[in-house]
């Protein structure tokens, strides 16, 4: 299906060469003055000096090309040589007719499948998820989702820190707390228990006090240390309660990220990238890539054309320990290995830039990957308090994501209550639906890489520029479909949409036209906050619009039928859009 500016377009530039002009001067967009027109073309300026001709002319007899075509409603050159357009009702009410029988309303299929893979979520074991996972999960999950919804394969892997000193941390904690475990006698020889020796709530306070606790006592710091290393080579008592942990904390993650509709493919961790690194640096070194540098193994970066000098990516420590550039380095290899990705996109704190340009280059260089396969790093702002600070606990900690989970909840349940009454079951399962669509609409609307203050009381409003505003206009509609049903009106195919026959009805039209050109930004940009600054303004026209028309009182059966048709289809794109933000209405608030 062709878009409504495409078709505009290619009309406009039609009467560009019928008037003896170069068709390159045919470009159409949206009118920056909706007052008077609905899109405008500004070709004529631009044409003005190449034919040396005042713009106003040159509008005019393109104009004139074009005074008879059913597409117009209105089309005019107005001084000093700007074409404004108003399209024709019908044209709209056939465009609308087109994205309705469409499962996609009008967006286009790749020629090319895409395999993308994106590495978000980024959350370590044995620990719960805070505030600062909340970005990740959220714009990571609605990337994907915006990805395959324009006919991409997308692999969304969550890749769980769970090697290195934190783990060997835990297990020398554990070790001190209960010597007599079969995981550290060196002459076990059986099999070791199927059950955990600890639950997530005791992980969750086992990693901060051994933490703290090394850091204050050297022997403790080296004895996990000394752990950490024969965890990684292979300890038959470490790798076993290593997995516990992992199991434990995987377990507990899920149901988490569960409740904030984040889905994962795969569950991939740090540790499946080790066995790619012996040869990956070997091949570093042999290809002339890496050198040593002061004892450590690097890879220069720089470009011709930087503006500043990038230092090395660093890939082998002095002490001959990898890095976290290693371990993305070889879970690239691995992605090569598993999928052949044309593309990969990764979820992260947009402090950690240099840390991914250093990654790219590298494997660029180095060919870890082919050279068409694209490299997207996503770096997100930071989600600060209302005194512009990181989000805390009022004691000034770190703030379980959970809790604020439940902090948005409980504001959207109060305000729920204040309106009218619901029985406490079925308003906790409103609210958490809600809740979730404040949650996720007040970071999403944000373009990622800006900080942004989390208001809870202003994200829970049902008024506004806020999710819950987007859920009640679905709402709203799905009320009055069922009104119009109760009343015997039949939701049928057959039904026609009629051209609009007021402004607020043109508006609704209008922005639903807009939809396909919407969907290509935010796929090409990765923007989720494109998808909620639509759906704000679709839901702004058509709140308008059912205002000011008695829909269900309306004499005339075909127009009450058309607009009907009309809501039901905005019903669906909202919907659609919704849910590649990562949320769903309920069917009532």
């Amino acid at each position: 299906m062709k878009k409504v500016i495409d078709i505009l377009r290619e009309k406009v530039t039609d009467g560009f060469v019928k008037a003896g002009y170069d068709e390159k001067y045919g470009m159409i967009s949206v009118s920056n003055r909706p007052d008077l027109c609905q899109y405008q073309c500004n070709g004529a300026m631009a044409a003005a000096k190449e034919y040396k001709k005042a713009p106003f002319q040159i509008a005019g007899e393109v104009v004139e090309q074009l005074s008879s075509e059913a597409v117009f409603a209105q089309i005019e050159a107005v001084n000093p040589g700007f074409i404004n357009i108003t399209v024709s009702g019908e044209f709209l009410a056939e465009q609308a007719e087109r994205m309705n029988v469409e499962e996609r309303f009008g967006v286009a299929l790749p020629e090319k499948q895409k395999t993308i893979v994106i590495d978000y979520g980024g959350a370590n074991v044995a620990k719960p998820l805070h505030v600062g996972h909340l970005r990740p999960a959220i714009i990571g999950e609605s990337v994907k989702r915006i990805c395959r919804f324009m006919g991409d394969n997308v692999i969304g892997d969550v890749h769980l820190g769970d090697w290195g000193l934190q783990i060997g941390l835990i297990i020398q904690e554990v070790k001190t707390r209960q010597p007599e475990l079969p995981y550290f006698q060196d002459d076990f020889a059986g099999e070791y228990p199927q059950e955990p020796p600890f639950t997530i709530s005791d992980l969750e306070q086992i990693y901060p006090h051994a933490s703290a606790y090394s850091k204050e006592h050297e022997d403790y710091l080296q004895a996990a240390q000394e752990i950490t290393a024969k965890l990684q080579d292979g300890h038959s008592g470490y790798r076993a309660l290593w997995q516990h942990i992992l199991n434990v904390s995987i377990e507990d993650l899920k149901k988490n990220y569960d409740s904030l509709q984040v889905f994962f493919d795969l569950w991939k961790k740090e540790s499946d990238a080790q066995p790619y690194i012996p040869e990956m640096v070997e091949k570093m070194k042999k290809d002339g890539i890496a050198y040593m540098s002061e004892g450590a193994l690097v890879v220069d970066i720089s470009e011709e054309g930087d503006k500043k000098e990038l230092p090395p990516c660093l890939i082998v420590k002095s002490n001959g320990a990898s890095l976290y550039a290693t371990t993305d380095l070889a879970t690239i290899v691995e992605r090569e290995e598993l999928f052949q990705p044309d593309q990969i996109i990764y979820l992260a704190d947009k402090r950690q830039s240099l840390h991914f340009t250093q990654v790219f280059r590298t494997a660029k260089k180095a060919k870890i990957v082919r050279p068409e396969v694209e490299l997207n790093f996503i770096g997100f702002g930071t989600m600060n308090g209302k005194d512009g600070k990181p989000f805390k606990t009022r004691d000034g900690g770190v703030l379980r994501l959970q809790s604020l989970c439940e902090q948005i909840n409980a504001e959207v349940y109060k305000k729920m209550k204040d309106n009218r009454e619901y029985s406490g079951d079925e308003a906790e399962a409103i609210a958490a639906k809600v809740g979730l669509a404040a949650l996720k609409y007040g970071d999403l609307s944000n373009q990622a890489s800006k900080d942004y203050i989390f208001d809870i009381e202003r994200f829970a409003s049902f008024e506004g520029n806020t999710g819950p505003y987007i859920l009640y206009t679905i709402v709203r509609i799905k009320s009055l479909i069922g009104r119009y049903e109760e009343e015997g009106g039949v939701l049928s195919s057959d039904n026609t949409l009629l051209p609009p026959v007021s402004a607020s009805e043109t508006k609704v039209y209008l922005t639903l036209s807009r939809f396909a050109d919407m969907m290509e930004a935010a796929y090409a940009e990765l923007a989720p906050n494109k998808i909620c600054q639509y759906i704000f303004e679709l839901s702004e026209s058509v709140n308008h619009f059912y205002h000011e028309t008695k829909v269900l009182t309306e004499e005339d059966e075909e127009r009450k039928n058309s607009y009907i048709k009309l809501l039901r289809l905005v019903q669906r794109v909202l919907e659609c859009c919704i849910g590649m933000l990562g949320f769903e209405a309920p069917d009532k608030m």
